[in-house]
């Protein structure tokens, strides 16, 4: 894969339909819910494809409020475009879903205190454990083309857990996106930014404006970390806030959601 490195800011156009089936049969989708084994247990996640074809596996790491209807229409989207898409329960070890969180729960004390240790628990060694898991699963499937690489993204708190897929299964993961997520630089040996020298994967981090202007030098460190690692890279700060993707989330932008949808897409065609 050809070193590109890429550092965007604003709109740059590109924008697709917002459109999204209520349902996979729709769209000419395949969906069910599954449960994962993992070295730590049993993890709940939803799975959707075409229904028929083998096509490249997705590995897709839900925003801090978990899998939801949401992001199950998120998945059918990415999966109408030719992906059997893998929407895992970040939070298996400690609560089953419906997981009880929602953009409410970081408004108050006692939100905070039930959401924290979920987050918290998300450190590399599990985060690698599951990765490998998540893969295992989708190269099983019989919807999945083993022949192509398998793409991972994540939003808000598991951008990082994405960046740290790719670093997990080199071997398999060929592209991993981060939008809007947090946590993606810091100053300790395991930062996310550091896993780019150990994956081989092709990086999309879009970085909402808010977060940008809390940390404007984030992006050139990843961008350094991509450049030195020789990894393709493409870093943009879009014109919108944080959990802008998410058609649940108060900050939702749907063009701008979209245009991260094509970016998403263009990177996930290389697999």
């Amino acid at each position: 894969m050809c070193n590109e490195l890429t550092v965007r800011e604003g709109n740059n156009g590109g924008e697709i339909s917002a459109w999204s089936p209520a349902d996979g049969a729709a769209a000419g989708l395949a969906e069910r819910m599954v449960e994962v084994h993992t070295a730590d247990g049993v993890c709940e996640a939803f799975f959707v494809h075409p229904s028929s074809g083998r096509r490249p596996g997705v590995i897709f790491w839900p925003d801090a409020v978990a899998l939801r209807d949401a992001k199950k229409a998120m998945a059918r989207r990415l999966a109408a475009e030719g992906y059997a898409v893998l929407v895992v329960n970040q939070y298996y070890r400690h609560s089953r879903l419906p997981v009880d969180v929602s953009f409410d729960t970081w408004r108050s004390q006692e939100g905070l205190a039930r959401m924290m240790p979920l987050l918290r628990a998300l450190t590399p060694e599990p985060v690698a454990r599951d990765a490998a898991a998540f893969v295992a699963f989708l190269d099983a499937q019989d919807a999945v083309d083993t022949s192509r690489g398998i793409g991972t993204q994540g939003y808000c708190a598991t951008g990082a857990v994405a960046l740290r897929t790719a670093a997990a299964v080199p071997s398999r993961v060929a592209a991993a996106a981060s939008f809007h997520g947090g946590g993606l630089v810091m100053d300790a040996a395991d930062s996310p930014h550091l896993t780019l020298a150990d994956g081989r994967a092709a990086y999309l981090i879009a970085i909402a404006r808010d977060d940008d202007a809390r940390a404007p030098g984030d992006k050139d460190v990843l961008a350094g970390a991509a450049s030195a690692a020789g990894r393709s890279a493409e870093i943009e700060v879009y014109a919108a806030d944080h959990s802008w993707c998410v058609s649940d989330a108060p900050a939702y932008d749907a063009a701008e959601a979209d245009r991260a949808f094509a970016r998403l897409t263009a990177l996930y065609a290389k697999l």
